[in-house]
């Protein structure tokens, strides 16, 4: 069996029995699921079947538990009666019932499932529920029948994603600069305006899936087919979506199907009183480190229940694709918790999850399917062989991957390394290497490196400098090298580290602090869960500056083609702390040293002609001296090597472009 993803790094070639393995499953699985339908895309529909349904003559409910010996609906629509609506058993453990009459449910109104397993009577919500809320006095959740009186009416029939990423992570709850916890519409209205501003082409929204708990950061689901409550109604989130769509901004659903949360009452663990309904039983079961449930990716009914997960939040809600939560716990039975990959074997070996391998395979075809255009995004630090190939060509289909590595490079050398001690060799090799036709996606910090525990790039910088030092006036040593690295890192990892460029919102502009959701041992305060936009905008702060960097940083790589393209290393003195390589239709120079600056500096070209200065993280309007300055400057030739000679200051980056 040949694969072509051996073409492209020859070394798997002795891995060749995995790989067939991985095409073997993959054909095997989606053969087995198709018994009774033409594609995974039709297979996908368990949220068209399954949960509440209005019809003309009144509604069905259904889910699906096989170890349960009865089951009952209940609600506030027949006073919390448990028994007065029993469900009839089918085949396969569906459980069924039908409500006569169109006004026999109505829109608001709260349900539960009453379960009868083994002996006990347990509530539950029901799975597929489309709305799930809190109720402030008892703090217990409930399903909600979501029935509104008109359909949404969307308008982005034509819109497509842009092929260069340019993409903007965010949290809906803590967009905003009040404390308290934002809602849909807030974010549609106030900060949809300043990413598109900025020049992001794309939105990664966290924490949609509905999660009890709010720190949880919305990595701990319970309702997976539900929008989470707190910040607002389901239509809020279609018409976000919808007006992120007319500004041209695709909107991608950071989803979480590599566990789920433990809650039994208001999740879908032990729904039908056992655990292995939906997870793996015993320690398999267990993620460890999380505290959360592993599913069980090999069976049946758990690939459906995913698969039509998926499908449900492209169709209902017109999501552009998904990023991937966790895909490294589920790729290793070990969850990856500790193991180094510095070798192939660590990837081919018993420790692999082939099923979770299969499941993702799948997943990647059937949104597709859907949805041809669609964007998918892969969080796996170890870098799995052919996770962004083709499955045909030997992958599994995914477009990116997160270049996990790169923050964790610059948060060593922030923490560890003296400026002066840097390896360009090693920053360079980190940010421009990867898997041979792989794609990353690139940046410097997310919301990981931001949360309580750690610290943002320029919190790392500048720390409580930030208090007292950050207005325009102020001098300080600390903040001056605190700004100029934040924009040269930004500059460097954007250009060289992926085929598309991540930031979590924020951090564009240096936001202060850490990110600490409201909880009992901040006294349950807001003060570290919002943004602080007000900073960015006072001509008075250094914030803006940044901010204005930020946004010539992105124009300049769209315009110039720099995102995806080939890197040319054209210089690197070690020594010297220089930098220079062609990226796109620019060339960029960095001058890393901490004191030196060169005057008259040699930076080789690989043409001969005149060039001029496009940017500098030194420009007045960046909040730098002003050292470079915007002027064209004609080749030389050094030793039959054609290129420029300039003004290089220390803790500085020029663009350049030949006329």
């Amino acid at each position: 069996m040949k694969h072509t993803i051996f073409r492209y790094d020859p070394l798997l070639k002795a891995y060749e029995k995995g790989f067939d393995l991985r095409k073997e499953n993959f054909e095997k699985k989606k053969k087995e699921l198709l018994t009774g339908c033409d594609s995974l895309k039709d297979f996908a529909s368990g949220h068209l079947y399954f949960g509440f349904h209005k019809t003309e003559n009144g509604w069905y409910y259904r889910e699906w538990a096989p170890a349960a010996e009865k089951m009952y609906l209940t609600g506030d629509f027949c006073n919390w009666d448990r028994y007065a609506y029993p469900m009839e058993k089918g085949e396969n453990g569906v459980f069924s019932l039908f409500l006569e009459g169109k006004d026999a449910l109505k829109d608001g109104q709260k349900v539960m499932a009453v379960v009868i397993s083994g002996g006990k009577e347990l509530e539950r919500i029901p799975l597929y529920i489309h709305r799930v809320v809190q109720d402030p006095v008892t703090i217990a959740w409930n399903g909600v029948i979501y029935d509104p009186q008109e359909e949404f009416q969307w308008t982005d029939s034509k819109f497509k994603p842009q092929k260069k990423l340019f993409i903007y992570e965010c949290h809906i709850g803590m967009a905003q600069e009040e404390g308290k916890v934002g809602s849909y519409e807030e974010f549609r209205v106030h900060i949809l305006p300043k990413i598109k501003d900025l020049g992001y082409n794309t939105i990664q929204i966290m924490a949609i899936m509905e999660h009890p708990y709010y720190a949880s950061f919305g990595y701990q689901v319970t309702n997976f087919f539900a929008t989470s409550s707190r910040f607002g109604m389901p239509e809020d989130l279609k018409r976000l979506i919808d007006t992120a769509h007319n500004m041209g901004i695709a909107v991608l659903l950071d989803v979480v199907h590599s566990h789920a949360c433990k809650n039994t009452r208001e999740g879908i663990n032990e729904f039908d009183g056992t655990t292995y309904q939906f997870f793996h039983e015993g320690p398999k079961g267990e993620h460890s480190a999380w505290g959360t449930k592993c599913f069980n990716y090999g069976k049946n009914e758990v690939i459906h229940f995913l698969l039509s997960n998926l499908k449900y939040w492209q169709t209902e809600y017109h999501f552009d694709g998904f990023r991937f939560d966790g895909v490294t716990s589920m790729l290793y039975l070990d969850h990856g918790l500790g193991t180094s990959f510095d070798c192939y074997d660590k990837y081919f070996s018993m420790n692999t999850d082939t099923e979770a391998v299969t499941y993702l395979q799948l997943a990647a075809t059937m949104v597709r399917q859907v949805n041809p255009n669609a964007i998918l995004i892969s969080e796996d630090m170890s870098a799995m062989p052919g996770m962004c190939i083709p499955i045909k060509d030997g992958g599994m289909g995914f477009d990116y991957r997160l270049a996990m590595g790169e923050p964790d490079m610059w948060i060593r050398l922030l923490k560890d390394t003296p400026d002066e001690y840097w390896d360009l060799n090693s920053i360079y090799y980190e940010l421009a290497n990867r898997r041979p036709k792989e794609k990353v996606i690139g940046y410097c910090e997310s919301h990981d490196q931001a949360l309580v525990g750690d610290k943002t790039i320029m919190f790392r910088l500048c720390d409580q400098e930030m208090y007292w030092s950050m207005n325009t006036g102020s001098q300080s040593m600390v903040i001056d090298r605190g700004m100029a690295l934040h924009k040269m890192l930004r500059l460097i990892t954007m250009t060289l580290g992926g085929e598309g460029y991540l930031t979590f919102m924020g951090n564009e502009f240096g936001h202060p602090e850490w990110i600490d959701f409201p909880r009992e041992g901040n006294g349950w305060s807001y003060h570290y869960c919002r943004r602080q936009w007000s900073l960015a905008e006072n001509p008075d702060l250094r914030y803006k500056d940044l901010l204005a960097f930020e946004k010539a940083m992105i124009s300049m790589a769209k315009k110039n083609r720099v995102i995806g393209g080939r890197d040319v290393q054209l210089k690197l003195d070690n020594t010297a702390k220089i930098l220079v390589y062609k990226k796109g239709g620019a060339i960029f120079a960095f001058n890393f040293h901490p004191t030196n600056s060169y005057e008259g500096c040699f930076l080789p070209m690989l043409e001969a002609g005149t060039y001029g200065v496009v940017m500098s993280t030194d420009d007045f309007c960046f909040g730098g001296q002003g050292r470079i300055w915007h002027q064209t400057y004609e080749t030389v030739m050094q030793d039959g090597t054609p290129g420029i000679r300039l003004y290089l200051p220390s803790r500085t980056a020029v663009v350049l472009k030949k006329k």
